[in-house]
C-alpha cells in the first residue's frame, strides 16, 4: 500500500473511532442515585395504618400498576422497585419514613406521600436534599409554588379551587344560603375554608353562619353536627376526609338534618365513603370529579375504563373497583410513568423535575373527557379543572361545564 494510501487509511480509521466516540458521549447515560440502567427506585410513603387507612389503598394500586409496568418490560428497559412506608398519618412519622428513604434506601425521588399535615412536615427536608417531592397526593394549594419549592409538586386540582367552585354555584343558585361549616382542623381543612371564603368574597362574613372543627384524633364527629344543625343552616360544606365524611353524612340522616350538602371531592368515594354512610342518607349530595366515576355505566364502552379494568383483573384483583382511591392511585401512576420514559437515559433528580413541569395537554384514560394534565416552569398544578356532581340512586350524575379554578401558589 503506497504511503500516502496507508496514512488515508489510518486518518479515516482514526476519524471512525473519534466519531463513535463522541456519539458515545452525547448518548451518554446520566443518573442519579437510585436509578442503574436496570432499575429505578421510588420511594412512597402511605397512612396504611390511623385514622386516614382508607387511603392507604392508594399505595397499594400504584405498587400493582408499577407491576405490571415491569411485567411488560419496565420503563425503557429499567424495572421499578416501589419502596411504601405507613407514616399512619404522623407528620413526625412522615419525616422518619422520609430520611429512611432518600438516606438509607437512596431512591431516585419520593412520588404520591398521602396528606397535607404529612408532606408539610418534609417539603423543606425535601428541598434542601433536592429530591423530587412529586405528585403529592393532597390537594393543598401551597405545592403550586416552584419559585420557593422547586422539588415540590402537587397532581390533583387544589383545594381552594375546588371550594371556589362550591362557592360559584352557591352564589348563582342559594344566594340567600346561611352555610355550616365542618372542617379538619389542619392545613388540609383550612385551605378548603379558605378558597370558599375567597370565593363567596364580601359575602363570606355574612353567608356563613357557623364553622366547626374536628381533630383526627376525634372518635366521631357527631357532637359537631348536631351542633350546626341548632344554628338553622340550610347549606353544609363538609371538608373531611372518608371516616369523618360517613359519620357526618350518617349523622345528618339520624338527626334529620337536610341541608344542601356540599362535600369535598377527597371524600367522594362510593366505596369508601357513600356506601358505609348508606345510599339513602347521601342522596342529593353536591361534590365535584376530575376522574370517571367507576360505578357510572356511561363509561361502560368507555377505553379508558376498559384498560383500567383490565388492570384490575390481571395485576390488581383485590382492589375495590368502586373505591374511588384506586382509580386515583392508578391515574397518578401512569403520569409518573409518562415522566418517567420522557427523562430517557437522564435519570437525573434534575431532569425529573424538568420533564414534570413540561407536560402539555396530556390525557389518561381516568379522567373526564376535556380534562388535561397540564404543567410549567412556572405552574406546578397538573390538573386544576373540575366538573360539579350530584348523587342520585347509588351513583354521581356529572352536571354542568368543566370549570377551571386556578389559583396560583
Amino acid at each position: 500500500m503506497p504511503a500516502a494510501t496507508s496514512k488515508l487509511a489510518i486518518a479515516s480509521a482514526a476519524f471512525i473511532v473519534l466519531a463513535a466516540s463522541s456519539t458515545g458521549a452525547l448518548a451518554q447515560k446520566k443518573y442519579d442515585v437510585g436509578a442503574t440502567d436496570t432499575e429505578i427506585k421510588i420511594g412512597n410513603i402511605m397512612p396504611y395504618s390511623g385514622p386516614a387507612s382508607a387511603y392507604g389503598v392508594i399505595g397499594k394500586t400504584e405498587q400493582a400498576y408499577f407491576n405490571k409496568i415491569n411485567a411488560e418490560g419496565g420503563i425503557n428497559g429499567r424495572k421499578i422497585k416501589f419502596i411504601s412506608y405507613d407514616d399512619g398519618y404522623s407528620p413526625p412519622k412522615t419525616v422518619e419514613q422520609a430520611r429512611k428513604l432518600v438516606e438509607s434506601d437512596e431512591v431516585l425521588l419520593i412520588f404520591q406521600s398521602l396528606g397535607t399535615p404529612p408532606n408539610s412536615a418534609i417539603q423543606k427536608y425535601m428541598n434542601a436534599k433536592k429530591v423530587p417531592q412529586l405528585f403529592v397526593a393532597t390537594g393543598a394549594t401551597k405545592w403550586n409554588d416552584p419559585k420557593d419549592f422547586p422539588w415540590t409538586m402537587g397532581w390533583q386540582p387544589n383545594y381552594q379551587s375546588e371550594s371556589r367552585i362550591y362557592a360559584k354555584y352557591i352564589l348563582k343558585n342559594l344566594p340567600n344560603a346561611r352555610i355550616a361549616v365542618l372542617y379538619q382542623n389542619d392545613d388540609y381543612g383550612k385551605d378548603y375554608l379558605k378558597g370558599l371564603k375567597d370565593g363567596l368574597g364580601a359575602k363570606a362574613a355574612s353567608m356563613i353562619i357557623a364553622e366547626e372543627s374536628y381533630e383526627t384524633t376525634d372518635p366521631t364527629v357527631d357532637s359537631q353536627i348536631v351542633k350546626l344543625k341548632a344554628t338553622g343552616a340550610d347549606v353544609f360544606f363538609n371538608i373531611t376526609s372518608p371516616k369523618f365524611a360517613a359519620q357526618a353524612i350518617k349523622k345528618n340522616a339520624e338527626i334529620g338534618w337536610k341541608p344542601v350538602h356540599f362535600l369535598n371531592n377527597v371524600s367522594a368515594s362510593i366505596g369508601s365513603v357513600l356506601k358505609p354512610a348508606g345510599f339513602e342518607a347521601s342522596q342529593g349530595l353536591i361534590s365535584s370529579a376530575y376522574l370517571k366515576d367507576t360505578s357510572d355505566p356511561q363509561w361502560k364502552n368507555d377505553a379508558g375504563m376498559k384498560a383500567f379494568d383490565e388492570f384490575l383483573a390481571k395485576y390488581f384483583p383485590e382492589g375495590n373497583r368502586i373505591d374511588a382511591s384506586v382509580m386515583y392511585g392508578y391515574t397518578a401512576a401512569q403520569g409518573l410513568v409518562f415522566v418517567l420514559k420522557n427523562c430517557g437515559d437522564n435519570l437525573t433528580r434534575e431532569n425529573i423535575m424538568k420533564q414534570a413541569a413540561s407536560i402539555s395537554s396530556l390525557e389518561l384514560g381516568g379522567l373526564l373527557p376535556g380534562i388535561k394534565v397540564q404543567t410549567s416552569a412556572t405552574d406546578f398544578a397538573p390538573i386544576s379543572q373540575l366538573q360539579l356532581m350530584k348523587f342520585k340512586g347509588e351513583k354521581w350524575d356529572l352536571f354542568g361545564d368543566i370549570i377551571s379554578g386556578d389559583v396560583g401558589g
